[in-house]
């Protein structure tokens, strides 16, 4: 039962990386769309999309530093 407990901090983890990978490339996608018609909010948009994706970037880094529970005694 310890196992599951230590497992689900990895699992939000996980869930918050691709929320942020995903959610940071639509805001890229809809910034580059919107940036055709306005250059300015298109800039506003993609920046901090962009962000969001580096930030899922760095977490999945932080997430591989973490020791797995199956190796674990």
């Amino acid at each position: 039962m310890a196992g599951a407990s230590q497992a689900k901090p990895h699992a939000t983890l996980e869930k918050w990386i691709w929320i942020l990978i995903f959610g940071g490339l639509f805001g890229v996608v809809i910034g580059i769309a919107v940036g055709r018609a306005d250059e300015a909010l298109g800039w506003a948009l993609a920046v901090p999309g962009a962000a969001l994706v580096a930030v899922g970037v760095v977490l999945i880094y932080v997430r591989s530093r973490f020791p797995d529970s199956k190796d674990s005694p």
